[in-house]
């Protein structure tokens, strides 16, 4: 603390002066010390006209204004924010519903690099997940259940461009199965893909078909995918523009998705009547990307056997409750599942959950709003009538 003498003493509020800054022309006159001292100290009219004369006021540096933009901050307050990093745990449930076989596959990997014998990247562990549902036989759905994640880490380009090796990673296995099917014919069939990557914070979805991928951000239903239905006004387009049609909702009147892996062996689908590729069905997927942070709390994904009998929030709602009761995703998977089969989907069902968090997720309260309440006169006096009734 700076020497206040002859100022002020903040730590006892007196002074030499009494608090008050001395005034040289209130000594009395009876005081002969004082005005000797007044006498010596102003001698004559010049030196009284200098003290009288005004003066510029220098200001102590603390009462000084100064900008903030002047000011060095570049070591104040230099905390270590941690940077969230999700914690996957998965599971998964199946179940044939009401169909005669089962046509659905699906693969959680919380490790995708160690399932392969190779090492995470710099950037943190990288987890898969897929489901794929399967038409026309089940080999379609399990080929690019194998395929997909192989094609993505042989790829040379991962991780560093996620987005361009899963688009390349669906093309490939579309490929792939195609000339596995004219080598032998009883592998015929189709089947959607839908698979999710976690690299560090980040989340990629990538689609063709009708799954779906439902992000629950603080409880809130962030859709990742859309579904490839040939009545939606992007692909109706599309599908017209490539010599397609559409009939009673079904592409060319024999499938009710617009992007599949396979079916190679439907006429006009993937290949035009000459022969030559470019027919209506693509195996393209589409993709969406997010960057995670606290919020996001689990994800899941579905086929349509979800999807015909939950909506998103509703499932989201539903998979929340669970949570916070058991905080088991596989547990909430087949709860999924088994509540999708008591609302009558008339599908295979399948369910995949990740969780994000080591926690359940919080209770969510909704924040009350301030209300100004006042009494008027005429009120205070009726109170206070009341209150001398009670004796109070």
């Amino acid at each position: 603390m700076e020497d206040t003498k002859g100022i002020s003493d903040p730590e006892n509020g007196s002074s030499i002066y009494g608090g008050k800054p001395p005034n040289p022309l209130s000594f009395s006159s009876s005081s002969s010390s004082a005005a000797a001292l007044y006498r010596q100290t102003f001698d004559g009219d010049r030196d009284r006209d200098r003290f009288l004369a005004p003066r510029s006021l220098v200001r102590h540096p603390s009462l000084v204004k100064t900008k903030v933009s002047a000011l060095s901050v570049e070591n104040e307050f230099a905390l270590d924010k941690v940077e969230f990093v999700p914690a996957m745990r998965s599971g998964a449930w199946s179940d044939i519903g009401s169909r005669s076989s089962m046509e659905d596959a699906y693969l959680c990997l919380d490790s995708l690099m160690d399932s392969h014998g190779l090492k995470d990247s710099e950037d943190g562990p990288t987890a898969f997940y897929g489901v794929f549902d399967g038409h026309g036989g089940k080999h379609a759905a399990e080929f690019a259940c194998q395929r997909i994640p192989r094609y993505i880490v042989e790829d040379q380009e991962f991780p560093s461009d996620i987005n361009k090796v899963m688009s390349s990673a669906f093309l490939q296995t579309d490929v792939a199965f195609s000339e596995a099917c004219a080598l032998d014919g009883s592998l015929s069939s189709g089947t959607t893909a839908l698979a999710a990557i976690l690299t560090g914070r980040s989340l990629v979805v990538a689609n063709a078909g009708d799954c779906r991928a439902v992000l629950s951000r603080q409880g809130k239903a962030i859709e990742m995918s859309k579904d490839h239905k040939p009545m939606s006004c992007k692909e109706r387009r599309r599908i017209e523009a490539s010599g397609g049609y559409i009939y009673d909702g079904y592409l060319n009147g024999q499938l009710n998705v617009a992007r599949a892996i396979g079916d190679f062996h439907m006429e006009g689908m993937k290949r035009k009547k000459d022969g030559s590729n470019g027919g209506p069905l693509i195996a393209d997927p589409e993709l969406m990307t997010t960057k995670l942070t606290e919020e996001d709390e689990f994800l899941i994904m579905g086929c349509d056997g979800v999807w015909d009998v939950f909506m998103s929030q509703n499932a989201v709602d539903f998979a929340r409750r669970r949570l916070q009761e058991h905080n088991d995703p596989v547990m909430c998977s087949k709860e999924l599942v088994e509540e999708a089969l008591k609302r009558k989907s008339g599908d295979n069902v399948t369910a995949v959950v990740v969780c994000l968090q080591p926690q359940p997720p919080p209770n969510l309260v909704a924040p009350r709003l301030r209300v100004q309440r006042s009494f008027s006169a005429e009120g205070l006096k009726d109170l206070q009538s009341y209150l001398d009734d009670l004796g109070c």
